[in-house]
């Protein structure tokens, strides 16, 4: 059994075939795709956050208002950038979605990617302290959230406050009981991957990750995953530790799915660069009729590992078409591998 969500990056494009073609039209299409999400009987409703670019961006009013609106799947992030994030603001938005969702909120968040301009946490006021690097302020500003997310007193209170303190250091309000227990950590190295495991963080894997190896990407991603689990068994955490992997699965039941993606038939992985440094492994997309997927999924390892598998959705084709896929997914697939 697997929990099985999707997952949208919110592209809008002003193309005639888009669509979504606005922020609006994003953003309001993304509530409605989790709803139609939980109707089908998915688990999840995770959303990408990119900066200055036609995506989503500011996650916690879109998860507050898919909280609102459902009141069973999981909602999450996958992930935010913590570059570009002041951590303690963070935490209150965090803890009011949390609250409005009922509890239900799975944030994924990490050390952030290439993005489309040129360090645009600068333009957010955040600058790496001397001989620290962008992905060493990162990691700080995930350490200061998870610290905050725990609810201990830690400021001064006012000795004359404009209304009466309880007695003690003061806390971030609103709290979110347990929500400390639902941060993941998005990680593309099998160091990264242990280092969240030692913090008791979730681990979130996509679909991509440093070649580490050369082996085919869903084999890497396994051993990532199995470092990941052997850490957390080190650290000696109590909660048992939950894993999702990303993928793009999609099934050919009709001839509008095969215009769209037949041409995909012969996906494989991919290698590229992330940065002038940072050789990675892009996994491949699977797209085929249900019974040749059954076989392809079977054999990917790291879906094998998981316990949450999120689909990436193309968020462009609209709410129907994109619950079209989830239940193809749902309904034609999950059964077959036991994940259902």
């Amino acid at each position: 059994m697997k929990k099985i969500g999707f997952l949208s990056f919110g592209h809008w494009s002003s193309s005639p075939y888009s669509k979504a073609r606005s922020a609006s039209d994003t953003l309001l299409q993304s509530i409605e795709l989790a709803v139609a999400a939980e109707e089908l009987g998915a688990d999840g409703a995770y959303f990408r956050v990119h900066h200055f670019a036609q995506q989503l961006a500011s996650p916690f009013p879109l998860l507050a208002a898919v909280g609102a609106r459902t009141s069973r799947i999981e909602i999450g992030t996958g992930v935010i950038d913590m570059r570009y994030e002041n951590p303690l603001y963070m935490a209150e938005d965090a803890g009011a979605a949390d609250l409005i969702a009922g509890g239900r909120l799975q944030l994924g968040i990490s050390r952030g990617s290439p993005e489309q301009v040129i360090d645009g946490w600068r333009y957010f006021g955040y600058e790496p302290a001397e001989g620290e690097t962008e992905a060493d302020m990162a990691r700080k500003h995930a350490e200061v959230f998870l610290k905050v997310l725990d609810g201990e007193g830690f400021a001064q209170p006012n000795p004359r406050p404009m209304f009466p303190n309880p007695p003690g250091l003061l806390r971030l309000e609103p709290h979110s009981e347990g929500l400390r227990r639902r941060i993941w950590w998005g990680s593309s190295s099998n160091a990264t991957a242990k280092w969240a495991a030692g913090l008791g963080m979730h681990l979130m894997s996509s679909t991509l990750k440093d070649d580490e190896n050369g082996k085919p990407f869903h084999v890497q991603q396994a051993e990532q995953i199995a470092a990941y689990r052997e850490a957390w068994k080190e650290a000696g955490h109590e909660d048992e530790p939950r894993v999702s992997v990303s993928r793009s699965i999609m099934p050919i039941v009709n001839e509008t799915d095969r215009a769209y993606f037949g041409h995909e038939r012969a996906s494989t992985d991919q290698v590229g660069f992330i940065d002038a440094t940072t050789r990675a492994v892009f996994g491949r997309t699977y797209a085929a009729e249900p019974d040749v997927l059954v076989k392809e999924l079977a054999a990917d390892e790291a879906i094998a590992a998981a316990d949450t598998l999120l689909l990436t959705v193309p968020s462009q084709l609209g709410v129907d078409y994109n619950a079209h896929l989830l239940s193809s997914v749902l309904t034609h697939v999950a059964p077959a591998l036991g994940w259902r």
